[in-house]
């Protein structure tokens, strides 16, 4: 069974498909799964037949779904569900899409929690969208989640694109970004299968944005079986890639993925060591392993200003009496730096000084 302890998620902010996903704090998303029962939490697990219902609306009324449906169940075959093909064969789930020219809400609140994710349904948006749901044992859940074109209005988009039907235009539209759209991804670790999503990061040819979809998604389930594929990704080319398994590691938070992490601040690039700070300070607090200390002071010592304020962080996350004079010392080069905006990096490293030397500070001799 999946850990579904209530713990803080950190996460990076993603364009995929268009639509810009952004890993915050994921409490809201924990809570929704701590709600459910633990039959359903089982349920959820074990799907693996799925039927797919699809509508699509014009202004001309109800359109023909089909594609829409087909391309609904490409992608989710992708992830190796199976796709009944007629709605009297049993299922596991009812996943739901409807594509509308001019959305009508289904929701039931307009903001707070989920609903602030980017790719949430929203209020407000009364364009061209698809919304994205699903049922179990025909009740309906909590998860929902919705593309959009980058145009309101369909018939003037379609004018200026030289099209006649603004329907068909808006429909067309929104296909191609449920193409590109990661939600496999998204209800797969909403139902929890974390080996479903190891298993498809162990394929060859991902997209970088699927693969960065996937390691955000095992982190985002504490999945400690993914540790050992997330290593190697550490030193992939593409430095979102590699990002995203260093935030995945730190949510996770194995006490082997210190090892790493320390690889990565002393060998990594200047936007890597800056991620692997923040993790090493959030898994040695997690266990309480001072043997981070040591290379984060000396990233502190060393580092440009960004990386500095990343290790003076990290050191606040597991005060040490080792790092006091070091900070002390790195406080005092600053001289009336600190007297600077916030907002820059002189006084954004100021107040990481101070919170962390008050951390510190608070410690019994």
């Amino acid at each position: 069974m999946i850990n579904r302890g209530m713990r803080p998620i950190y996460g990076v902010t993603l364009v995929l498909g268009g639509i810009c996903v952004v890993g915050l704090l994921a409490v809201e998303a924990e809570a929704r799964r701590a709600s459910l029962t633990e039959a359903e939490r089982q349920a959820l697990e074990k799907i693996q037949k799925v039927q797919i219902q699809a509508l699509v609306l014009t202004d001309q009324g109800q359109e023909d779904a089909t594609a829409v449906r087909d391309l609904v169940a490409k992608k989710l075959e992708e992830f190796e569900y199976e796709i009944v093909k007629e709605p009297t064969d049993p299922s596991d789930a009812v996943f739901r899409v409807k594509c509308e020219q001019r959305k009508t809400w289904e929701g039931t609140v307009a903001a707070g929690g989920d609903a602030d994710l980017p790719d949430s349904p929203s209020r407000v948006w009364k364009g061209p969208a698809c919304q994205l749901r699903y049922l179990l044992d025909g009740k309906p859940m909590a998860w929902a989640k919705e593309v959009r074109t980058d145009f309101e209005d369909a018939l003037k988009a379609a004018n200026e694109a030289g099209e006649r039907d603004p329907g068909a235009f808006a429909i067309a539209k929104l296909k191609e970004r449920l193409a590109k759209y990661e939600f496999p991804v998204f209800i797969t670790t909403e139902w929890g299968q974390e080996a479903r999503l190891l298993k498809m990061l162990q394929k060859p040819d991902l997209t970088s944005s699927r693969k960065i979809a996937l390691i955000q998604a095992l982190g985002d389930l504490f999945a400690g079986s993914a540790v050992p594929y997330l290593k190697p990704l550490l030193k992939d080319p593409d430095v979102e890639v590699a990002k995203a398994a260093i935030i995945a590691l730190g949510n996770i938070g194995h006490r082997e993925s210190i090892a790493m992490l320390v690889d990565v601040l002393q060998t990594g690039s200047p936007e890597l060591q800056i991620e692997a700070c923040r993790g090493l300070g959030k898994v040695g607090a997690l266990h309480g392993d001072a043997t981070v200390i040591p290379p984060l002071i000396h990233a502190m010592e060393t580092g440009d200003i960004k990386l500095q304020t990343a290790a003076v962080w990290a050191l606040g996350q597991l005060p040490d009496r080792r790092a006091f004079e070091p900070l002390l010392k790195l406080q005092a080069s600053m001289g009336d730096k600190r007297v600077s905006d916030r907002e820059s990096p002189e006084g954004k490293l100021y107040d990481a000084l101070h919170y962390t030397l008050k951390q510190i500070d608070g410690i019994e001799h």
